[in-house]
């Protein structure tokens, strides 16, 4: 099963993602700012890291930068509101996924399957 690590810290966005994945099939732990994120990704393994890049204590930037030191190979994919911080993040980790704000939780589903080939038929696309 697909592990992913999201890191939101709006309760109820947080829980209508966790929701939609679980509902799809997939393993999610949930934290609500990117320090508790840390501690996980050092004794845990992810195979996603889906994280909002606007948060207190540590953007989902910084996140992701240090999810590439701990564990090369976990994905990364940011959530975000902010078209100015997409940039940023574009720029910053490159091979991250980007998705907008407002989205709909079926395309976020949708991004996830993609990333990891759910769902076709014989696994290439």
């Amino acid at each position: 099963m697909i592990r992913i690590l999201l890191a939101e810290d709006d309760t109820v966005m947080r829980e209508y993602l966790t929701r939609a994945l679980e509902k799809s099939g997939y393993a999610v732990t949930a934290v609500d700012r990117g320090t508790a994120a840390l501690p996980l990704l050092e004794s845990e393994r992810f195979d996603l890291l889906l994280t909002d890049i606007v948060m207190p204590e540590m953007d989902g930037i910084e996140l992701a930068q240090r999810c590439a030191d701990i564990a090369p190979e976990t994905r990364v994919m940011f959530i975000t509101g902010f078209a100015a911080v997409t940039l940023k993040a574009g720029k910053t980790m490159p091979q991250a996924r980007i998705l907008s704000k407002p989205f709909h939780l079926r395309d976020l589903v949708l991004e996830v399957d993609r990333m990891f080939e759910v769902g076709s038929a014989t696994g290439l696309n």
